[in-house]
């Protein structure tokens, strides 16, 4: 069973792309070849191997391999106990960084699960969205987002001593930067913003501050400022408006906070940014 999709606009981000099912014959084998998309193998029963960059990765039931576009692959079943698998093909912007998420990359395709059965679950639901109509992509979408994020709730949490610090506090940082970037306009503390990541609130800061070289607290302060700023040139804002867009219900803080990162206050920010408007005018 396979069944291939087509491209998607709407969902540029993650999207499905192929999903199947095969019970191989003995010593079935695909490869050597290269994909243009990303797959995912899950083993359901049997044995087989698959061979990436020199490394060959022996496989049995309850283990899965990444085959990542662009990378000569090859793959066999078993001549004695030939496996059984699913697979699903996927492709999309965020699809390196949920892999990374889940501890998956060209050096390190495999992976384990055997918790339950919800992949062969995710399977037959992506089987049964036939019935629906133009709702499918965006439930195929769902479905490709629940198998990722299954795999990275399982994958084993990387040890401090293993992961380069360096690269450690960018990824939180990036994590930290993301979380302020969708949430900025609502009244978010750096507690919320580390319970958030799943980290302890000391250490997210370390971490953020050796990246970033300021604090959680004055990033945040400066990008609403920021924000606040591209609003100054909309005349149907007023400055309690926009002080209320960017997460500070108290005008008179909004404009202290302003004033610290400015230099100016807010009308007088204003009122120069829409002088030189008029002047250009």
């Amino acid at each position: 069973m396979i069944e291939y999709l087509p491209g998607s606009q709407q969902h540029s981000e993650l999207h499905l792309t192929q999903f199947g099912r095969e019970d191989c014959i003995p010593g079935h084998f695909f490869g050597p070849a290269i994909r243009t998309h990303y797959l995912l193998h899950y083993v359901l029963d049997g044995e087989g191997f698959y061979e990436v960059g020199g490394a060959r990765y022996p496989l049995r039931q309850g283990q899965g391999f990444l085959i990542c576009p662009g990378v000569i692959t090859y793959y066999q079943a078993s001549t004695s106990n030939p496996w059984s698998y699913c697979w699903f093909g996927f492709a999309g912007t965020s699809s390196e960084l949920l892999l990374k998420q889940a501890g998956l990359s060209r050096n390190s395709p495999v992976f384990r699960y055997g918790k339950d059965n919800r992949i062969e679950q995710y399977l037959q639901w992506m089987q049964d969205s036939k019935g629906l109509g133009q709702a499918r992509e965006a439930a195929l979408t769902g479905l490709i987002y629940l198998l990722l994020s299954l795999l990275i709730e399982s994958s084993p949490a990387p040890s401090a001593s293993a992961e380069p610090a360096g690269s450690r506090g960018e990824l939180y940082a990036e994590r930290v930067r993301s979380f302020i970037e969708m949430n900025y306009p609502y009244k978010i503390t750096v507690e919320d913003i580390a319970q958030s990541i799943g980290l302890n609130r000391s250490y997210l800061c370390t971490l953020f501050k050796q990246s970033m070289h300021l604090s959680i607290q004055e990033y945040l302060i400066r990008h609403r400022i920021r924000k606040a700023c591209e609003m100054m040139g909309n005349a149907e804002l007023s400055i309690a408006d926009i002080s209320r867009s960017v997460g500070y219900n108290d005008a008179l803080l909004f404009s202290k906070m302003f004033k610290k990162v400015k230099g100016s206050s807010p009308q007088h920010y204003r009122a120069e940014l829409l002088g030189q408007t008029s002047k250009r005018i």
